[in-house]
């Protein structure tokens, strides 16, 4: 079989490098999209992933930005579904879904976000996908019937033992003793509007709670201000699964990150206005205790949990084994 995979986050990346090779040694031919998004390119060049960048472009956030964009996206990728002749579509990108509606061709949609946390992108997609592979604990609202639901979590398909070892030796610029992990998403998409994080304030106050108990490091989406750049992790991206596993604490507003902290069995905390919102995320907080959600109005609450986490000696522990668990 052809399959044309367009990946749109760095979240993307990981989700289906494990699948593309599992799909190439078993004698199928991949092509691979991406556009610019963070560190995506980087993640595809670094590890040697043959890929097309569609939209090499810095998109504007302009409603005439936008559209451009989509034309662009459009017309190029009809060009190589013509060239490539895909079986299936995989991806979470709205145009491969709108082509194969237009070329015939059967597309997936790999979500693990609730159809309310993502209106626009679930009015636009879901009515033309053939199947919505998602896990059990996420809704696909009024398109449920088109869900194929497993048991699990979308990340654990690089992040399970099985295909993933974390080794101590592949972050030694880290150095010994604990250290904190500290994500600021950039909180830009359409569905962010009107959501906020951790903000300057917020993170000086977690930095100085949690400064006496180990080092700090800080990955961001979004510029970081002067005064936090000495935190600023520099390690290859390839590399953040090993150093989240290793953290003794994770703290961010990143729905992503949460995720594959909980399933690397790091205690983690997301503080943001999704909290409580999120099906995967409540499955993994509530039902196996492996992550913790605050929302914004609340960030004594936040200091109070991190002073609490960082004082429990049997914390690691008791985490790996939620995780084995899971």
């Amino acid at each position: 079989m052809r399959y044309l995979i367009f990946l749109g986050h760095p979240a993307h990346f990981h989700l289906f490098k494990n699948i593309i090779t599992g799909l190439e040694a078993n004698g199928h031919e991949v092509k691979v999209l991406i556009r610019n998004k963070d560190i995506l390119e980087s993640l595809c060049q670094r590890s040697g992933m043959n890929y097309t960048n569609v939209l090499p472009e810095q998109r504007g956030k302009s409603l005439f930005s936008l559209a451009l964009s989509y034309g662009r996206k459009y017309v190029r990728i009809s060009k190589i579904i013509r060239d490539f002749k895909p079986t299936l579509l995989l991806g979470s990108e709205p145009s491969l879904v709108h082509l194969g509606k237009l070329f015939k061709i059967p597309s997936f949609i790999f979500s693990e976000d609730d159809a309310v946390i993502i209106p626009q992108f679930a009015k636009i997609t879901y009515p033309f996908v053939n199947v919505i592979l998602s896990p059990e604990s996420c809704n696909a609202g009024k398109w449920e019937h088109k869900k194929t639901g497993y048991d699990g979590f979308h990340k654990l398909s690089y992040l399970h033992p099985k295909v993933f070892v974390p080794n101590r030796k592949e972050i030694t610029e880290l150095g010994e003793g604990d250290f904190f992990i500290l994500r600021f998403a950039e909180l830009s998409a359409y569905h962010d509007t009107n959501k906020t994080g951790i903000t300057k304030e917020i993170a000086q106050n977690l930095i100085s709670i949690l400064e006496p108990h180990g080092k700090i490091y800080i990955t961001a989406e979004r510029p970081l201000e002067p005064e936090f750049e000495k935190y600023r992790l520099s390690l290859d991206p390839l590399k953040i699964h090993h150093a989240l596993s290793f953290a003794k604490l994770y703290i961010g507003d990143s729905q992503s990150m949460a995720v594959e902290t909980a399933l690397l069995g790091t205690p983690g905390i997301r503080f943001n206005d999704f909290a409580g919102k999120i099906g995967v995320l409540n499955e993994l907080e509530h039902t196996y205790g492996l992550t913790y959600g605050i929302k914004t109005d609340k960030p004594q609450k936040l200091y109070e949990l991190v002073q609490t986490l960082v004082s429990d000696k049997e914390l690691t522990q008791n985490f790996k084994e939620k995780r084995d668990k899971l």
